[in-house]
């Protein structure tokens, strides 16, 4: 039989994450696969009442040297890397009695786990870099038509099923796709270790730099999770990658409805992101999303309420929009969404009378979102890319600061606050009317701060007098001042630091309006 469709007889198991493990060596001890083990893989098939061999009694040598060595041995390597058609290879390994291994079963050593501990100790950064792992996965990626290298208990399924449909045997198409993936491991793990040794300047005092400073080499790795039907428009192409934790938009479970789109997924992180802004324990929050801006957004009692209040902000645009919220979404919000045709509803849950409620729109897409902060934000240019801290800086009391003669009122501060958070997820240049707890008016992205103030109050529909408007950034003429006052707001929440800050100051002393500057900018481009 050619090497690509004979028969594994022999494995070797040596993993760090014993997830799934046993139940795929009892698959293949079942096939009469001769299993071959180390240290505590070893131990744990034994106590599962798996036969299984010590790596040992392959090479005739004990492990050594607290473990550093137990795979590096020709026994081993041999067994995997010989060409199974070549008859010098075939000579070779048996003038020295090499057995074949046609499987490996590794993943390595947590380096990034031992990483990210505080505190972590360089002796244990460097017992923690996986030498043996490694080198057997290359082995048996590189000779991939003889042998199945599997990395991921996410594989162990698919390939033991594969196996007892065909009495043994992998196709060539699935040892390379297991081959890819390894050499894919592997250079992952490596990137890992750079990164991370990297921030260790002087091996004299081994001291861990801090992992929120950039890296002098941005290496990245990620799996794709999903080909999407297209881009931002139809004539591009597009995917969706993961980082591989599990957690955030791009390890999003989605419950129904059809495919998401690139568009869905952008205004999904951006529902996600402002609905996030606001402590579940404190009020529940819905964002209601149109390309990225919120054509809504509010606090309420229940989510049902929240939602509703969102809605009134501006009805006409919610219309096919993206949801966002902070808390579980049961049947009372349920039935109000249910109303409006939505593209997408991101929640941390979704109760079960919930999602049977939803049931009826086969399209609605139902998201399930494990919160991850973000660190870095990327961005492409020609020839390289942008990389910033994300824009996590909470508002403290210690920002803010009353610069007019007037203080604002309890009330005018809490929508003040509300209308900041808010405003932070309007793409520049942006103005927020609101009211506590409730968007008003969205002026978003325009080239002009005036024409914020002018397009937010032309876009509301509930009353404008009463509320407090919040601005990303500091107002360049006392003009944007004026507009907010003539749509009727009595207070302004923004960063300040204008050359003109004297004039526009004057203009909300004049105007009667309370200001506060919070000396922090949340440009968003």
């Amino acid at each position: 039989m050619s090497p690509t469709t004979s028969r594994i007889q022999r494995a070797i198991l040596s993993v760090t994450d014993k997830t799934g493990l046993v139940d795929f060596a009892r698959q293949l001890f079942g096939l009469g696969i001769e299993l071959i083990s180390t240290g505590g893989t070893a131990k744990l098939l034994r106590d599962s009442d798996i036969a299984v061999k010590d790596i040992s009694e392959l090479t005739g040598f004990p492990e050594m040297l607290d473990g550093r060595v137990k795979t590096l041995h020709p026994k081993v390597h041999g067994g995997i890397l010989h060409r199974r058609e070549n008859p010098a290879h075939i000579t070779a390994v048996a003038e020295y009695g090499i057995q074949p291994i046609d499987m490996v079963v590794v993943n390595l050593y947590a380096f990034e786990k031992t990483a990210a501990k505080p505190g972590a100790a360089f002796e244990e950064l460097i017992e923690n870099i996986d030498i043996g792992g490694p080198s057997m996965i290359r082995s048996a990626a590189k000779n991939f038509q003889a042998v199945a290298v599997v990395t991921s208990p996410a594989d162990y399924r698919a390939v033991a099923e594969e196996l007892t449909r065909t009495q043994g045997t992998l196709s060539l198409l699935t040892k390379w796709k297991l081959a890819q993936k390894a050499f894919a491991t592997t250079a992952a793990y490596d990137s890992a270790i750079a990164s991370t040794l990297e921030r260790i300047p002087d091996v004299k005092n081994p001291q861990l730099a801090a992992a929120e400073s950039f890296p002098p080499t941005l290496r990245l790795s990620f799996q794709k999770t999903l080909d999407l039907r297209y881009g931002e428009n139809p004539h591009q192409k597009a995917a969706m990658y993961s980082d591989g934790s599990g957690m955030g938009v791009a390890n999003a479970r989605q419950l129904q409805g059809k495919e998401l789109s690139y568009n869905n997924i952008v205004d999904l992180q951006a529902a996600w992101d402002l609905a996030q802004e606001f402590d579940p324990n404190d009020a529940a929050v819905c964002a209601i999303i149109k390309h990225t801006n919120p054509a809504g957004a509010a606090t309420g009692r229940t989510l049902a309420e929240a939602y509703k209040r969102a809605l009134e902000c501006d009805p006409v645009s919610a219309f096919g929009g993206v949801i966002g919220v902070n808390r579980a979404i049961d049947s009372e919000a349920a039935e109000e969404m249910h109303k409006l045709f939505l593209e997408v509803i991101a929640a941390p849950a979704f109760d079960e009378a919930a999602k049977a409620r939803f049931a009826t729109k086969k399209n609605l897409r139902l998201v399930e979102v494990k919160a991850a902060p973000q660190k870095w934000i990327l961005k492409n240019v020609s020839g390289g890319i942008l990389m910033q801290d994300n824009d996590s800086r909470p508002l403290q009391d210690i920002d803010l600061k009353v610069v007019t003669q007037r203080a604002p009122a309890p009330e005018e501060t809490r929508a003040l606050l509300f209308a900041w958070k808010v405003c932070k997820h309007v793409k520049s240049n942006a103005i927020v009317y609101a009211r506590d707890g409730q968007t008003v008016g969205v002026g978003a992205g325009q080239m002009s701060r005036i024409d914020s103030a002018k397009i937010g109050a032309m876009k509301a529909q509930l009353p404008l007098k009463g509320t407090v408007a919040a601005s990303d950034a500091f107002f360049p003429f006392p003009d944007g001042v004026e507009e907010i006052a003539r749509a009727g707001a009595t207070a302004i929440i923004q960063p300040g630091g204008s050359q003109r800050d004297p004039e526009v100051i004057a203009a909300a002393d004049r105007l009667g309006l309370a200001m506060l500057f919070t000396g922090v900018r949340h440009f968003r481009h």
